[in-house]
């Protein structure tokens, strides 16, 4: 499952750090997450990291 990053981000960048398979970079306006990258966390963390330090509650679950 991937996530993407809403245009409520503030671009703290405080989630690229957090990735641990270097999903997340900066776009034109607001970071964002490539979808084939992401691996919701899975075997790192026990749920997605970006989500977790998000302090705009930006980064919503793609379906």
């Amino acid at each position: 499952m991937a996530y993407k990053i809403l245009e409520s981000c503030g671009c703290c960048g405080v989630c690229v750090d957090e990735c641990p398979v270097q999903a997340i970079s900066p776009g034109d306006a607001i970071f964002v997450i490539d979808e084939k990258a992401c691996v919701d966390c899975h075997g790192f963390y026990d749920e997605p990291a970006c989500i977790n330090v998000c302090p705009m509650d930006c980064i919503v679950k793609v379906s």
